[in-house]
């Protein structure tokens, strides 16, 4: 056989191969429904930084996309510091709970980002929670009520006394302890910072210039992303700091404002603002739902620095009965244009992640505390992430996202199903003892004057239940793709210490679960990803009429009153548990959970399909080559 033969042969052996290899990446491709990606497009590991508000819903989204190999770090260091790390090119993208401060009405430095550089993405929505410590008769409170006066009053250094008179008409229902009242603030540059004090300047605007003056910020008396403290604040970093601090036992009587999803981890209860309807509410996922129809969305496109950027005004004026007022949205900025450490490649995996968390985790992001966003503005992210340098655009079917706020119509279903509140948590006399948030079937104890018909029930107790993973969702890579509803289940573990389970973030960060603290608080570092339910098992609510005492009883010596002991006939047992359950509190049912891990995902399955093909090539194209040559004239020799 001469050389040019041989050379001839080997040539068809090689496009065979090739052949062999493309026919297996097309049927693979077939059989997924996936896009074909370009051979120089593969996840490449990016990172962003910012809002610690945002934090839980992010790190949950972070925990699900591994199962399709991106990975993202994310530092929640403050929406400020999150911003400024964006500007100076050290992460990929940013989250936010307020946009770039071009003009900052507190005196710090302006940002000035690149015209058309960026893009702003609503990501989720939720409340800006009181969460709060306090306890009478040894008894936890859990139904606290306050009206927006008195919580501008109380961060601002004029009411100092938990037993003020102003805080004692909000709760009518309980005799307030004569204990001292402790602000706790976010050091760190903060968005949730910027909005509480945004809804302070325009819903009690005397009480918030005072205390500019007073505290020597005057005359920059704007909103602003660094609180400014007086003497018996507490200044902690980030959501987690402040929830962390409250739930320590040495800090009853303090107060902070968070994230209601912390709440939800460290089963705290938080407060019950008094909105412009006359009731009492919780930022409840269906009442931020409700009050954000009130928001307004800035949708002029042609102005990127403020596209979809919010106007929160007609949210504090809402006369709906279920409205809560500190409702807002946090944002992604995401780049539009190449530079710095940011390519191509990280454009395609930001995208994916964008997508992800604008459909598919806008499903569960309830069960974390916070409100899924709207169809209008899930649509208007679509378009924005399509901006994306390096990202493969998905033509989704958006009604395939299974967003409770969605229907045919638009109409937001999450807010049109909300409840609405019971009749004695309106402004009054009357006072519901039910509990909230991370204690929510935890009632308080009220004065038989205050029960105006509502009676406490008793807490049922708690057992150890499992939530089934959910159904399919799409890879999101491949849009039309859907995964196996493998989710991994997720224990609500019963009240009084029991330990939670979760998901490490793989990030690099500090991600201890949160169950493990026998406090039933959030150690620092921790995420609500798979988050069990710790409880601290040392005190509950007593229900009843409040009249009945023992000779036995105790008697608070702030108050007044006197509580039965444990041991005493009178004393209340929780349902399902032995007299000594009354000291025990039985922890709300909470569904702060991952979003589902659908692991088994098809995106594997066409992995698997081309291993198999290519295994099969290369078994069975060196033995047809083989036989080719064998039964060639001199077996093949070079001649």
């Amino acid at each position: 056989m001469s050389r040019t033969t041989s050379t001839r042969r080997g040539g068809r052996i090689a496009r065979l191969l090739g052949f062999g290899i493309m026919a297996a990446i097309v049927a693979s491709t077939a059989n997924s429904g996936a896009t074909v990606r370009a051979a120089d497009q593969t996840y490449q590991r990016i990172s962003g930084s910012g809002s610690t508000w945002a934090a839980n819903f992010i790190d949950a989204v972070r925990v699900n996309v591994k199962q399709f190999g991106i990975t993202v770090d994310f530092n929640p260091n403050g929406s400020s510091a999150g911003r400024k790390d964006y500007l100076n090119g050290v992460v990929d993208w940013a989250a936010s709970d307020i946009p770039f401060q071009f003009n900052p009405e507190d005196g710090s430095a302006p940002e000035n980002p690149a015209p058309d550089s960026y893009a702003y993405i609503p990501v989720t929505a939720g409340g800006t929670a009181f969460m709060y410590n306090l306890k009478i008769n040894g008894k936890r409170v859990t139904n606290l009520r306050l009206s927006g006066a008195n919580v501008s009053a109380i961060f601002t250094g004029k009411i100092t006394q938990w037993n003020d008179p102003a805080i004692q008409a909000d709760n009518p229902g309980l005799t307030m302890p004569a204990r001292a009242i402790v602000p706790v603030v976010r050091s760190d540059g903060s968005g949730s910072t910027a909005q509480f004090t945004l809804w302070m300047i325009k819903t009690h605007p005397e009480i918030w210039n005072d205390y500019c003056k007073r505290s020597g910020r005057a005359p920059a008396c704007g909103f602003t992303s660094f609180y400014p403290t007086i003497q018996g604040m507490i200044a902690q970093q980030g959501d987690l700091g402040v929830s962390g601090y409250i739930s320590q036992g040495f800090a009853e009587g303090a107060i902070g404002y968070i994230n209601y999803s912390y709440a939800l981890g460290a089963q705290f209860p938080v407060v019950k603002m008094l909105n412009a309807a006359g009731y009492y509410t919780e930022p409840t996922p269906q009442n931020v739902a409700v009050s954000l129809l009130k928001a307004q969305i800035n949708n002029d496109a042609s102005d990127p620095s403020t596209y979809l950027t919010q106007n929160l005004d007609g949210v504090y004026a809402d006369t709906d009965p279920r409205n809560y007022q500190l409702s807002s949205y946090s944002y992604m900025i995401i780049p539009t244009v190449l530079g710095g450490q940011f390519n191509e490649s990280k454009g395609y995996t930001l995208g994916a992640f964008a997508y992800y968390a604008m459909c598919q985790a806008q499903e569960q992001s309830a069960s974390l505390g916070y409100s899924p966003m709207p169809i209008n503005l899930v649509q208007a992210s679509f378009d924005q992430i399509r901006k994306i340098p390096g990202v493969a655009v998905q033509n989704i079917d958006i009604a395939q996202c299974n967003n409770p706020t969605f229907s045919a119509d638009g109409t937001n279903t999450l807010a049109d199903q909300a409840p609405q509140p019971k009749a004695c948590d309106q402004q009054g006399a009357t006072q519901c003892p039910d509990g909230t948030a991370g204690l929510a079937n935890v009632p308080t104890a009220i004065n038989p004057a205050a029960q105006g018909g509502s009676t406490a029930t008793t807490a049922p107790s708690a057992s150890a239940t499992t939530t089934p993973g959910g159904p399919a969702t799409p890879d999101p890579a491949a849009p039309g793709v859907t995964t196996p509803g493998q989710g991994a289940s997720v224990t609500t573990a019963a009240a009084g210490g029991a330990s939670g389970t979760g998901t490490k973030t793989p990030s690099g960060t500090p991600t201890s679960v949160a169950g493990s603290s026998a406090s039933g608080g959030v150690a620092p570092g921790t995420t609500l990803a798979g988050v069990g339910v710790p409880g601290d098992g040392t005190d509950t609510a007593t229900p009843g009429d409040g009249t009945a005492v023992a000779p036995s009883a105790s008697c608070d010596a702030d108050t007044g009153q006197c509580a039965v002991a444990s041991d005493s006939p009178a004393a209340v047992a929780v349902a399902g548990a032995g007299p000594s359950a009354a000291n025990t509190p039985q922890a709300a049912p909470v569904q702060a959970t991952t979003l589902r891990d659908t692991s088994g995902t098809a995106g594997s399955l066409a992995l698997k399909f081309i291993v198999v093909l290519l295994t099969l090539a290369a078994v069975l194209v060196p033995a047809m080559a083989w036989r080719y040559y064998s039964s060639s004239p001199g077996h093949g020799a070079i001649t």
